[in-house]
């Protein structure tokens, strides 16, 4: 009967969305194997994540407060997330694949000599082991691995399960000593400096629109951002538009940018070149547009729009707005 321990990441005093989508994901797993869920949660402040663990799937709810989990340590963090595997023996430890989880994975892996699989998007148990599915190849793809550790530590790629009914009880809470008092760090984060405004997160967001080379220029840029404000969506762009320096690489989508899979992915202008599909082939349904019916991202898209984005754009957001009333 499997134990799966989940991270619960937090930022700026909110869970990532990707932590309640790990457990819920957990508990259908433990439901079938046995077994329990832990949510593991390092904070500095007064916090109440146990009734919402608990909502989304976790038996438990493992906390260690701490002034350095004030900001991202990977040095404070690692200790105390290995000293707590070692002493409660999970048999699966979750992290979401973000840019925090994708540090403190594989950190947190050699510290146990564990395996470590990033970026999955499907576990299975079968025959007492765990299988995880990772596109591979830019997402060409798919490997099936079953770890060959126990524990093994799992990056998990955002939107990748679904969140349960949130009904459940809340979660046992347990206290435990991250042992990281008198810890001699290498470095130490005095700061963090994050891009101003409220725009909904990239890896997190359950619908996209993404602009690319065919808007012609970064003043049309607003196009994009429009109708992604319309449809309550993050904005995104390609690697092309990102190079020639029209938005910021925080928006980029692509191999060498974000991965999502979101809901719903609106491609604009975009011609579907092998190192963006990487990044967002794996969205649950993919619209694309663009004047070119040639264009290869129509080889991946659910529906295509074969017209001039800058009729097409305009008009989905009016039908958009019409129809929120």
């Amino acid at each position: 009967m499997p134990n799966i321990a989940v991270f619960i990441e937090q930022r700026d005093g909110q869970v990532k969305k990707v932590a309640w989508q790990m457990v819920s994901e957990a508990r259908r797993l433990v439901e079938r194997a046995g077994g329990e869920v832990w949510g593991v949660h390092l904070h500095a402040a007064a916090c109440d994540t146990a009734r919402l663990a608990g909502a989304h799937g976790a038996h438990k709810r493992f906390a260690a407060r701490h002034d350095l989990f004030r900001l991202y340590d990977s040095e404070a963090w690692a200790t105390a997330l290995a000293g707590f595997v070692r002493s409660q023996k999970p048999d699966l430890v979750l992290l979401g694949a973000t840019s925090l989880g994708k540090d403190l994975g594989p950190k947190l892996a050699q510290r146990l000599g564990a395996a470590c699989l990033s970026d999955a998007i499907a576990i299975q148990w079968e025959d007492g082991a765990f299988t995880v599915r990772r596109p591979v190849y830019a997402g060409k793809c798919y490997v099936d691995a079953v770890p060959r550790t126990s524990p093994a530590i799992v990056g998990v790629r955002p939107n990748a399960f679904a969140l349960n009914d949130g009904a459940g009880a809340p979660a046992a809470e347990m206290a435990f000593d991250p042992g990281v008092d008198g810890l001699v760090r290498k470095a130490k984060v005095v700061e963090v400096q994050a891009a101003a405004g409220k725009k909904v997160e990239l890896t997190e967001a359950e619908v996209i629109v993404s602009g690319g080379r065919g808007i012609k220029g970064p003043e049309h840029y607003h196009l994009i951002e429009e109708l992604a404000a319309s449809l309550g969506a993050a904005a995104g762009a390609s690697r092309a538009i990102v190079d020639a320096g029209w938005v910021p690489h925080s928006l980029q989508v692509g191999q060498t940018g974000k991965t999502v899979s979101p809901n719903l992915y609106v491609a604009c202008g975009i011609s579907g070149a092998i190192q963006h599909l990487a990044g967002m082939s794996s969205s649950k349904c993919i619209v694309a547009i663009n004047k070119d019916p040639n264009a290869p991202i129509f080889k991946v898209a659910n529906y295509g729009v074969a017209g001039d984005l800058f009729q097409v754009v305009p008009a989905l957001k009016a039908e958009v707005e019409k129809l929120k009333g």
